[in-house]
C-alpha cells in the first residue's frame, strides 16, 4: 500500500508538502501540486477515507434509498445521482426498501450508523400523517432530499419530482381534444401524493372540457402491470363503455393494454390509452404508448444540486420539473375509432 511518505521520498519533498498538495492547500505552488498528484497517481496511491473523515468530520458518503433497482422510473435518476456524486468526490451507499416501511426504517438507521453525509430517499408512502423514523431524521437535522413528492409524514424535507398535476392534465386534455367524452381513469396507490395529483389533473381537464367525473369510470389500480391487468378485467366484466383510458402509471397502462389486446380489443381503433412516465417499455410495447415523459436524469441532477446546498449549510427548496406529452400510436381521434 502506497503511503504519503513513499510519495515524499520519490518526489524529494517533505511529508507535509505532499499532504498539503493532495489537499490543494494554497501555500503549495500549482507546479508542485501537479507534479505530486501525477506521481501519486502513477504510484497507485489511494487516499485513506477513514483518516480524512476523522479530520474533516465527513465521510464523503451519501445514502441512496429506493424501492428497487428494477424500478423503471428511478433507473435514470439513480444514474444521474451516481455520476454527479462521483464528480463531486462522493461514494454512494445504495439500499432497497422494497416499499416496506419496516425495511425503510432499518435502512435509514443503517445509513445513520454509517454516518453518511446526506441521504436521497424515495419514500415508502403510507396513509399515517406521521412516521417515527422521519421525525428522528428531522430531530437530528439530517440532510435529506426526497425523490418524489412529500407526504405529510416527510414534508419537512425538500423534494425533487415532476409536476404530476400538470402532466396528468396534459394527458387528459390530449384525449379531450381528440373528441373523447367517456374517459376512464386508472388511479395509483391511495397513499401516494403523486396519485392524488394525477387524479386532480385528470379532473381539471375534464372540467375544462365541460364534463364531470363519472365515478363509474374511475378504477383503483396501483403502480404495477398486475394492477393494470386487474383493472382491465374489472372494466371488461362491468361492460364499461369508455372510449379512452388514462392510467396514472405506465406499468398499469401496459398491463391494461396487454389484457385488452389479448381479448381482441384493437388499440386505438376500439379504445385509446395514455400512460404516465415514459418508460422504455411504453415506447416498445406492441402498440407504442402515448404517455407523459418525466425528465428522469434531470431529476437526479436536481436532487444532487439540492444536496449540495444542504451540505453547504444552506436551505434547499422543493423543485417540480416540467413534464412533457409524448404522442404515440395508442391514441386516436374518436371519429377514427367509430369509422
Amino acid at each position: 500500500m502506497v503511503r504519503l511518505k513513499d510519495i515524499a521520498g520519490r518526489a524529494g519533498v517533505s511529508l507535509m508538502t505532499v499532504s498539503k498538495a493532495l489537499r490543494d492547500e494554497p501555500d503549495v505552488s500549482e507546479a508542485t501540486k501537479a507534479r505530486i498528484k501525477s506521481l501519486a497517481q502513477q504510484m497507485g496511491y489511494v487516499p485513506d477515507s477513514s483518516a480524512q473523515g476523522l479530520r474533516t468530520r465527513t465521510t464523503k458518503l451519501l445514502g441512496l434509498l429506493i424501492p428497487s433497482t428494477t424500478d423503471p422510473f428511478l433507473a435514470r435518476t439513480v444514474l444521474a445521482i451516481e455520476e454527479r456524486a462521483h464528480d463531486l468526490g462522493y461514494d454512494l451507499l445504495l439500499m432497497h426498501t422494497l416499499n416496506v416501511p419496516e425495511r425503510e426504517e432499518y435502512c435509514i438507521r443503517h445509513m445513520l450508523a454509517r454516518r453518511v453525509d446526506g441521504m436521497f430517499i424515495s419514500p415508502v408512502y403510507r396513509i399515517e400523517p406521521e412516521a417515527r423514523i422521519y421525525k428522528e431524521l428531522a430531530a437530528q437535522k439530517a440532510r435529506v432530499v426526497l425523490l418524489g413528492p412529500a407526504a405529510p409524514f416527510c414534508n419537512q424535507f425538500p423534494s425533487i419530482h415532476v409536476d404530476d398535476l400538470i402532466g396528468s392534465y396534459m394527458a387528459a386534455q390530449h384525449l379531450v381534444k381528440l373528441g373523447h367524452k367517456r374517459i376512464a381513469f386508472l388511479a395509483g396507490p391511495l397513499a401516494a401524493p403523486w396519485s392524488h395529483a394525477r387524479f386532480e389533473g385528470y379532473r381539471r381537464a375534464l372540467r375544462e372540457g365541460g364534463m364531470d367525473v363519472d365515478d363509474s369510470l374511475v378504477f383503483q389500480a396501483g403502480s404495477t402491470t398486475d394492477d393494470g391487468v386487474k383493472a382491465a378485467s374489472q372494466m371488461l366484466s362491468e361492460g364499461c363503455k369508455a372510449t379512452a383510458v388514462q392510467a396514472a402509471h405506465d406499468l398499469v397502462a401496459i398491463g391494461f393494454a396487454d389484457t385488452l389486446l389479448n381479448q381482441g380489443v384493437k388499440i386505438p381503433r376500439d379504445i385509446s390509452i395514455v400512460g404516465f412516465g415514459n418508460t422504455i417499455t411504453s415506447e416498445y410495447f406492441r402498440v407504442p404508448m402515448t404517455t407523459i415523459r418525466q425528465p428522469k436524469y434531470r431529476l437526479g441532477l436536481a436532487a444532487v444540486e439540492a444536496m449540495q446546498q444542504l451540505l453547504r449549510g444552506q436551505r434547499a427548496e422543493t423543485k417540480r420539473l416540467a413534464a412533457e406529452l409524448i404522442v404515440r400510436a395508442s391514441t386516436a381521434p374518436l371519429a377514427q375509432q367509430a369509422s
